[in-house]
């Protein structure tokens, strides 16, 4: 069996991506899907468009290759997180459609909590500050708002899961409801100290605790397919929240290692060991991949529009075609021209965590070009994770000396040497830049003997691509000065409207 299938269920796409021993791709497939904002500030997805994209993209990704189901050893999964799917476990139908982890129509619910004093509690128990990005409220949302919801929650009638666990229950025909600890490390309802749902949070947010799934190990058998859509009887195998998977894919697996992922969102993880430890600058602490079955952690920066305001170029000001045409556009004029764009379409992440700042776009002139506002965009990514590697860099004294990197946005050169730029520092990007599905593939492969170890799969590694640091800093340090003038702009923009 020459293959591992990895599905990597994204925000925006379903990709399937088929590797050999070598973690190399074979062949690949990728389905968009619909973006559906019912309200401002709402971000939902039908999670049949969810389950068929990716069940597509999979069969397509066999087709390509030229390969069968017995032709794959096993079945690694990995997702976006946060995002919240209940269903009916007797109709296996979702009673509402998936709230995305982007949404911020909790905004005011989890605002009051903060007021009532939870976070202490919640910090000190899951690791995660109260934010309607995590998945606890968008739950408590559905049992409020879908009728007849609350009463079916209770008894025992709904299911509560991740991308994952639904992608799973269906894979199975209804047989597991289950996830891994780095998804439920996600749902501010999992304590990550004692790796088990906190029945005072499940109660906090009134969730019936027989809504839950059952928490497995990222790497380890956890049943067959048994769906006659092309991929019956391969193994499930692995199974990891995509920013932890894109950490394991990077082979981050000692304290002090670290990865940046330029996806929808930009997520900046940085491997801490086996203590848990509450940051004093407003990271979030989560569990990681655990090859050893303990509880592990990691820091945390969460983005929320990273590569997505490529999207917003593409789609909404209609500036490009592709979102592969942006780098040329931005090439087409020397610098930014001062324009500066804070994209907090969703508010702000980390460290800010501002759910009611607003998109903002200053510094506009008669001479301002379409490229100048593509280049504000692309510099919009590396600010805001410079930004986080401050936050990181001050919680301890082994200071970053260099920035793994992966993701679709970091094919653009022009980003990352301006990232490099930025840092100071050299950033480093692998030749398989989709380390989030290959973070999965080596948790499925590793449990069933595809690899024998870490270290074996080290050793087939090709070299990175590296960018130095070629800017005069004196010029960057202006840059991000203006950059952060622009963000304290950006603030609390929706404030009275969510009052």
């Amino acid at each position: 069996m020459p293959y591992i299938l990895s599905l990597d269920q994204g925000t925006t796409s379903s990709r399937a991506i088929l590797f050999n021993q070598a973690g190399e791709i074979v062949a690949s497939s990728q389905k968009e899907f619909q973006q559906i904002y019912p309200d401002s500030g709402w971000v939902e997805h039908d999670p049949y468009d969810i389950l068929t994209s990716q069940l597509s993209s999979a069969s397509d990704a066999l087709i390509r290759a030229g390969a069968r189901p017995r032709d794959i050893a096993a079945l690694g999964i990995t997702n976006q997180r946060e995002t919240v799917i209940v269903w009916d476990r007797e109709t296996n139908k979702p009673v509402y459609n998936a709230i995305v982890w982007q949404d911020r129509r909790t905004a005011h619910l989890c605002h009051k909590l903060v007021e009532d004093g939870a976070e202490d509690n919640v910090r000190s128990t899951t690791g995660l500050l109260i934010d309607p990005y995590f998945s606890a409220s968008k739950i408590a949302w559905i049992l409020d708002n879908v009728s007849d919801a609350r009463e079916k929650a209770e008894a025992g009638k709904l299911a509560f899961g991740t991308v994952d666990s639904w992608l799973i229950w269906n894979l199975t025909s209804g047989h597991k409801h289950v996830t891994d600890y780095t998804n439920a490390s996600r749902t501010m309802l999992f304590n990550i100290i004692k790796g088990e749902w906190d029945d005072e949070l499940l109660r906090l947010f009134k969730i019936p605790r027989q809504m839950m799934p059952e928490v497995v190990w990222s790497s380890g058998q956890v049943g067959e397919v048994t769906t006659t859509l092309g991929l019956s009887s391969i193994p499930i195998a692995g199974i990891a929240g995509d920013q932890q998977s894109a950490l394991f894919g990077q082979l981050c697996l000692n304290a002090g290692d670290a990865k940046n992922t330029y996806g929808t969102g930009c997520f900046l993880l940085q491997n801490i060991g086996d203590n848990f430890v509450s940051s004093k600058h407003r990271l979030i602490t989560t569990l990681v991949c655990s090859l050893n079955k303990k509880l592990e952690y990691a820091f945390e920066g969460s983005i929320f529009i990273g590569g997505a305001v490529v999207q917003w170029l593409r789609d909404n000001l209609k500036l490009i075609r592709a979102s592969s045409d942006v780098e040329a556009l931005a090439q087409s004029v020397k610098g930014s021209d001062g324009l500066v764009l804070v994209p907090a379409f969703v508010g702000l992440g980390a460290p800010h965590w501002d759910a009611h700042a607003g998109g903002l776009l200053i510094g506009l002139r008669r001479s301002t070009q379409p490229g100048h506002i593509a280049r504000a965009a692309l510099e919009s990514i590396a600010f805001q994770v410079a930004d986080v590697i401050d936050a990181m860099n001050s919680e301890s004294d082994n200071k970053f000396a260099e920035l793994r990197v992966d993701g679709g946005a970091a094919a653009n050169d022009m980003l990352m040497q301006f990232q490099a730029d930025l840092l100071g520092i050299p950033v480093l990007r692998p030749p398989v830049i989709e380390t989030t599905a290959l973070g999965a593939a080596y948790l499925a492969g590793l449990a069933v003997g595809f690899w024998s170890s870490p270290e074996e799969i080290w050793s087939k590694r090709r070299n990175d691509t590296r960018f130095e640091p070629k800017t005069d800093s004196k010029e960057m340090k202006a840059m991000r000065q203006r950059w952060q003038y622009a963000v304290e702009r950006s603030k609390h923009w929706t404030q009275d409207e969510q009052a």
